[in-house]
């Protein structure tokens, strides 16, 4: 009876008001599988889903995926394209067989139960800071293992486990032309900026974020033929550089604390209504 109900929800024959929408984040991160449509993203990174995601496949010749319980091995075929790519260039890396791949997308996109806000479209992916020097993991082995940490002084420098090779991995990605922007700490910038001597141009796409010490998060563009696709705004002209010092230095001189500072309310939780109108033919599709 449930599920008959809900199906005529997301066929759109029974309208309900907003604030009865189902939740999107439990509708979608219930879903084992992909949608048997072409393979397509709508909307945005952080409010979207994908049709017809294509499943990674748990161990390649330079990649394998990780924390598969999760069930976040999924993305576009753009996505599967470019790991196949950057996996490659890796694997050729002093102490690099190819790349751990942590989070992409759920099978079929959407938001997730946990972490996350990004990661919607299958155009996300996140691609694990410590070395890949052994494919040869289990399953088990892969729920176990963790990443390194490359950050010191709260993100403000590099720690003695930033090398070469990982400048060269992000430098790699970056210069893909399907990358739109990587996401990495501010002292990670800061570290590629001060050592790289050849063309900079590459640095604008990656940008400092909290966070992301164990790993860089890499975002595609919208495909070509994706219409429905919403693309993010593209980083600032420049290498980015200045920005990434003025972060590193709120790191070491925080400002004073706010004495008022402003009440933060929690964001609703996304809802079915929320999400473009694809995304319930995405769900309802076997």
């Amino acid at each position: 009876m449930v599920r008959h109900f809900l199906a005529l929800i997301l066929g759109g024959l029974i309208a309900l008001p907003a604030q009865a929408e189902p939740i999107a984040k439990q509708l979608f991160g219930t879903q084992a599988v992909a949608s048997s449509q072409r393979p397509a993203p709508f909307g945005s990174y952080a409010k979207g889903c994908l049709a017809g995601g294509v499943e990674l496949p748990e161990s390649g010749p330079t990649w394998q995926a990780m924390r598969l319980s999760r069930n976040r091995n999924w993305g576009h075929p753009e996505a599967i394209a470019f790991i196949e790519r950057l996996s490659a260039r890796a694997a050729r890396l002093r102490g690099w067989k190819g790349i751990y791949v942590g989070d992409m997308s759920q099978p079929r996109g959407g938001p997730m139960l946990t972490g996350h806000t990004s990661h919607q479209l299958g155009l996300d992916v996140d691609i694990w800071l410590r070395p890949a020097n052994n494919l040869n993991l289990s399953r088990q082995d892969r729920e176990n293992i963790s990443s390194i940490s490359m950050r010191r002084a709260n993100g403000a420098y590099v720690n003695g486990s930033w090398t070469r090779a990982h400048h060269e991995l992000l430098k790699a990605a970056a210069q893909d032309p399907a990358v739109a922007r990587i996401f990495i700490f501010p002292g990670a910038k800061v570290q590629m900026c001060n050592d790289e001597t050849g063309d900079r141009a590459w640095l604008r796409k990656i940008r400092p974020w909290w966070g992301h010490h164990y790993h860089f998060h890499v975002r595609l563009n919208c495909p070509d033929s994706a219409r429905a696709c919403e693309d993010q705004a593209p980083p600032p002209p420049g290498d980015g550089c200045a920005e990434a010092v003025g972060w590193v230095n709120r790191i070491l001189n925080p400002p004073p604390p706010d004495p008022n500072p402003p009440l933060r309310t929690p964001k609703p939780e996304l809802v079915l209504a929320d999400l473009p109108r694809q995304c319930r033919r995405v769900l309802s599709s076997r």
